[in-house]
């Protein structure tokens, strides 16, 4: 099964709709982490996720989405809004947030590429295969010293749930490719069915700590992962997976470990060491060039034998 290639009106808005969920989920492992030091359980931070994001979209899912629609918006929540918010958090609870960044977003490409050459026969091309080497190398640079610290409980366990929240990710964008699902309807979809599935469990039998919160951490927690993390990131994603694919836009969220890093040194005033620097270079690398349209590598590469052959 070939995938027609995006115009560059499509690959440029793709590609812009890509870098904005960076900074969506960048946002989104700062906001975590620091309610993580609070007393908000994991079933909290899922809790304030869907029940936000799933007061503010039942309304508009029932008005506009078809009934005919519905089973294939419950499999999107099950896949992109349960599974993966819930392994998420509850790896957040055996293993840093550094972890995740290294295992949630270089796992993304990594199962969206492996998923796309076993159900379709696709061929990975060589810069892709590249791209994805660079995204991984600087990946484990990024997270090397947590990865390489001594074990807290089990950290292990944490890191596999952050693989199976990728795994949930990637299977996700690809549906919303293969099923050309609207991201503002698919959006609605997840939001709704997340909530309606979970927060009655929720309510009824998970333990919580969200009494002991102050409001303005609750209020910070429920417009983030509500809104922001809950329903813009996902909707954007959808967007870039349907202007330049999904293969393209998943290797860009492997810049969001070199965002948060970043972002914790100029927020949280977390030091930034030579090999973490030297991780967000190599990664950048290795999104750019996974990120690029074949038509535009082409035009690099002849750009490039041109120049060459002066």
């Amino acid at each position: 099964m070939t995938t027609p290639h995006p115009s560059h009106s499509d690959a440029v808005r793709g590609l812009l709709a890509a870098l904005a969920v960076v900074v969506f989920w960048s946002g989104f492992n700062l906001v975590s982490r620091f309610g993580a030091t609070t007393s908000f359980s994991p079933f909290d931070l899922a809790a304030m996720r869907y029940g936000v994001s799933g007061m503010i979209a039942l309304p508009f899912f029932l008005r506009f989405v078809p009934m005919r629609d519905w089973p294939r918006h419950a499999v999107l929540a099950c896949v992109g809004g349960l599974a993966y918010g819930l392994c998420v958090y509850w790896g957040f609870a055996f293993a840093p947030s550094a972890h995740a960044g290294v295992f949630v977003n270089g796992g993304i490409p990594f199962w969206t590429i492996v998923i796309m050459a076993v159900t379709s026969g696709f061929r990975i091309a060589r810069p892709t295969v590249v791209a994805l080497l660079l995204s991984t190398a600087g990946l484990l640079l990024i997270g090397f010293e947590s990865l390489l610290a001594p074990a807290q409980g089990s950290a292990w366990i944490g890191d596999l749930l952050f693989l199976a929240a990728a795994l949930a990710w990637a299977i996700f964008g690809l549906l919303m490719r293969r099923w050309q699902v609207k991201p503002q309807f698919g959006i609605l979809g997840i939001a709704s069915f997340s909530a309606l599935v979970f927060m009655p469990i929720y309510l009824l039998w998970l333990p919580s700590g969200i009494g002991a919160a102050s409001w303005g951490e609750i209020a910070l927690q429920c417009v983030y992962q509500g809104v922001i993390a809950s329903m813009l990131a996902a909707g954007f994603y959808s967007y870039a997976v349907q202007k330049v694919g999904a293969g393209e836009a998943s290797m860009m969220l492997a810049l969001v470990p070199a965002f948060t890093a970043i972002g914790a040194y100029l927020i949280l005033d977390e030091a930034l060491g030579t090999t973490t620097i030297v991780g967000i270079v190599v990664v950048s690398a290795g999104a750019l060039l996974g990120a690029l349209p074949p038509a535009a590598l082409a035009r690099v590469r002849g750009s490039g034998s041109a120049h060459s052959a002066r």
